[in-house]
Protein backbone atom coordinates (compact mmCIF):
# COMPACT_ATOMS: atom_id res chain seq x y z
CA UNK A 1 0.00 0.00 0.00
CA UNK A 2 1.04 3.47 -0.92
CA UNK A 3 0.11 5.73 2.61
CA UNK A 4 -0.07 9.47 1.60
CA UNK A 5 0.97 11.26 4.64
CA UNK A 6 0.24 14.92 5.19
CA UNK A 7 3.01 14.68 8.77
CA UNK A 8 3.99 12.27 11.50
CA UNK A 9 1.87 12.95 13.86
CA UNK A 10 -1.46 11.97 11.80
CA UNK A 11 0.95 8.83 10.42
CA UNK A 12 1.25 7.67 13.55
CA UNK A 13 -2.39 6.15 14.06
CA UNK A 14 -2.66 5.13 10.58
CA UNK A 15 -0.01 2.92 10.64
CA UNK A 16 -0.20 1.26 13.76
CA UNK A 17 -3.82 0.41 12.34
CA UNK A 18 -2.65 -0.74 9.11
CA UNK A 19 0.63 -2.17 9.54
CA UNK A 20 -0.41 -5.55 10.15
CA UNK A 21 -2.58 -5.86 6.68
CA UNK A 22 -0.61 -4.22 4.45
CA UNK A 23 3.18 -3.61 3.78
CA UNK A 24 3.30 -0.16 3.67
CA UNK A 25 5.43 2.81 2.20
CA UNK A 26 4.72 6.44 2.97
CA UNK A 27 4.41 8.95 0.26
CA UNK A 28 4.89 12.23 1.83
CA UNK A 29 3.85 14.80 -1.27
CA UNK A 30 2.54 17.75 0.42
CA UNK A 31 3.52 21.26 -2.03
CA UNK A 32 1.23 23.09 0.21
CA UNK A 33 2.70 23.75 3.10
CA UNK A 34 4.36 26.58 3.62
CA UNK A 35 7.28 27.66 4.38
CA UNK A 36 9.48 25.54 2.65
CA UNK A 37 11.45 25.00 6.04
CA UNK A 38 8.19 23.92 7.55
CA UNK A 39 7.77 21.29 4.79
CA UNK A 40 11.53 19.82 5.68
CA UNK A 41 10.53 19.68 9.57
CA UNK A 42 7.10 18.20 9.19
CA UNK A 43 9.34 15.54 6.45
CA UNK A 44 12.05 14.95 8.88
CA UNK A 45 9.88 14.12 11.94
CA UNK A 46 7.89 11.21 9.82
CA UNK A 47 11.00 9.76 9.30
CA UNK A 48 12.28 9.94 12.52
CA UNK A 49 8.95 8.70 13.43
CA UNK A 50 9.10 5.69 11.63
CA UNK A 51 12.87 5.07 12.48
CA UNK A 52 12.22 5.42 16.13
CA UNK A 53 9.18 3.20 16.26
CA UNK A 54 11.40 0.72 14.78
CA UNK A 55 8.67 0.55 11.77
CA UNK A 56 10.73 -0.16 8.78
CA UNK A 57 8.72 1.29 6.43
CA UNK A 58 10.19 3.20 3.79
CA UNK A 59 9.39 7.33 3.83
CA UNK A 60 9.44 8.38 0.05
CA UNK A 61 9.75 12.15 -0.50
CA UNK A 62 7.04 13.39 -3.17
CA UNK A 63 8.53 16.20 -3.42
CA UNK A 64 7.67 20.20 -3.01
CA UNK A 65 8.83 21.16 -6.58
CA UNK A 66 4.76 21.53 -6.95
CA UNK A 67 4.54 24.71 -5.14
CA UNK A 68 3.62 27.18 -7.92
CA UNK A 69 1.11 24.57 -9.09
CA UNK A 70 -0.38 24.43 -5.63
CA UNK A 71 -0.98 27.84 -5.36
CA UNK A 72 -2.21 28.48 -9.33
CA UNK A 73 -4.98 26.13 -8.03
CA UNK A 74 -6.31 28.22 -5.61
CA UNK A 75 -6.57 31.62 -7.24
CA UNK A 76 -9.92 33.27 -5.91
CA UNK A 77 -9.66 30.98 -3.00
CA UNK A 78 -7.46 32.56 -0.89
CA UNK A 79 -9.59 33.73 1.87
CA UNK A 80 -11.87 30.58 1.54
CA UNK A 81 -12.32 29.68 5.21
CA UNK A 82 -10.58 26.42 6.87
CA UNK A 83 -12.54 23.40 5.32
CA UNK A 84 -13.81 25.22 2.07
CA UNK A 85 -13.48 24.70 -1.20
CA UNK A 86 -9.47 25.41 -1.43
CA UNK A 87 -9.01 22.46 1.07
CA UNK A 88 -11.05 20.25 -1.24
CA UNK A 89 -8.65 21.26 -4.22
CA UNK A 90 -5.46 20.57 -1.68
CA UNK A 91 -7.07 17.16 -0.94
CA UNK A 92 -7.84 15.99 -4.55
CA UNK A 93 -4.27 17.06 -6.07
CA UNK A 94 -2.25 15.47 -2.94
CA UNK A 95 -4.36 12.07 -3.80
CA UNK A 96 -3.71 12.39 -7.68
CA UNK A 97 -0.05 12.91 -7.32
CA UNK A 98 -0.67 9.63 -5.04
CA UNK A 99 -2.75 7.65 -7.16
CA UNK A 100 -0.72 8.24 -10.04
CA UNK A 101 2.45 7.40 -8.10
CA UNK A 102 0.96 4.22 -6.83
CA UNK A 103 0.16 2.78 -10.66
CA UNK A 104 2.92 3.87 -11.92
CA UNK A 105 5.06 2.16 -9.17
CA UNK A 106 3.20 -1.05 -8.99
CA UNK A 107 1.61 -0.20 -5.85
CA UNK A 108 -2.05 -2.17 -5.76
CA UNK A 109 -3.95 0.01 -3.68
CA UNK A 110 -3.66 3.51 -1.89
CA UNK A 111 -4.70 5.57 0.89
CA UNK A 112 -4.22 8.94 2.76
CA UNK A 113 -3.90 9.76 6.34
CA UNK A 114 -5.58 12.99 5.84
CA UNK A 115 -8.93 10.92 7.84
CA UNK A 116 -7.19 11.24 10.87
CA UNK A 117 -7.98 14.60 12.01
CA UNK A 118 -10.93 15.80 13.24
CA UNK A 119 -10.62 18.99 11.20
CA UNK A 120 -10.76 16.96 7.46
CA UNK A 121 -13.85 16.47 6.12
CA UNK A 122 -13.44 12.31 5.33
CA UNK A 123 -15.97 11.94 3.08
CA UNK A 124 -14.82 14.64 1.01
CA UNK A 125 -11.73 12.85 0.97
CA UNK A 126 -12.86 9.77 0.74
CA UNK A 127 -14.99 10.63 -2.29
CA UNK A 128 -11.99 12.29 -4.38
CA UNK A 129 -10.04 8.99 -2.97
CA UNK A 130 -12.69 6.85 -5.29
CA UNK A 131 -13.14 8.61 -8.21
CA UNK A 132 -9.16 8.67 -8.43
CA UNK A 133 -9.18 4.75 -7.68
CA UNK A 134 -11.43 4.88 -10.71
CA UNK A 135 -9.13 7.54 -12.88
CA UNK A 136 -5.95 5.30 -12.28
CA UNK A 137 -7.50 2.15 -12.39
CA UNK A 138 -6.11 1.54 -8.45
CA UNK A 139 -7.89 0.08 -5.34
CA UNK A 140 -8.46 2.67 -3.04
CA UNK A 141 -8.98 1.93 0.53
CA UNK A 142 -11.88 4.35 1.80
CA UNK A 143 -11.45 4.72 5.65
CA UNK A 144 -12.43 7.92 8.11
CA UNK A 145 -9.20 7.20 10.32
CA UNK A 146 -10.38 9.30 13.14
CA UNK A 147 -12.77 6.51 14.20
CA UNK A 148 -12.18 4.58 16.55
CA UNK A 149 -9.42 7.07 18.74
CA UNK A 150 -7.68 7.04 15.45
CA UNK A 151 -7.10 11.13 16.36
CA UNK A 152 -6.44 10.23 20.05
CA UNK A 153 -4.02 7.71 19.18
CA UNK A 154 -2.60 9.87 17.02
CA UNK A 155 -2.11 12.00 20.05
CA UNK A 156 -0.20 10.02 22.39
CA UNK A 157 1.95 9.08 19.92
CA UNK A 158 2.83 11.54 19.11
CA UNK A 159 3.43 12.48 23.17
CA UNK A 160 4.95 9.37 23.30
CA UNK A 161 7.82 10.03 20.19
CA UNK A 162 7.93 13.96 21.47
CA UNK A 163 6.48 14.51 17.54
CA UNK A 164 6.51 17.75 16.62
CA UNK A 165 2.76 18.69 16.52
CA UNK A 166 2.02 21.85 14.24
CA UNK A 167 -0.76 24.18 14.85
CA UNK A 168 -2.01 24.88 11.47
CA UNK A 169 -2.87 22.52 8.52
CA UNK A 170 -0.05 23.48 6.23
CA UNK A 171 -0.69 26.34 3.69
CA UNK A 172 0.29 29.86 3.84
CA UNK A 173 -3.69 31.11 4.13
CA UNK A 174 -4.44 28.60 7.18
CA UNK A 175 -1.01 30.15 8.40
CA UNK A 176 -2.52 33.45 8.61
CA UNK A 177 -5.70 32.17 10.17
CA UNK A 178 -4.15 30.45 13.31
Amino acid sequence: MLLHSCCGPCSTAVIDRLKEDYDLTIFYYNPCIFPYEEYVHRLNEQKRYVKEANLGIVVLDGTYNDFDKFYEEYKGLENEKEGGARCGKCFALRLSKTAEFAKNNGFDIFATTLTVSPHKNAKLINEIGQNLSKKYDIEYLTADFKKQDGFLKSIRFSKEYNLYRQDYCGCKFSLNNK
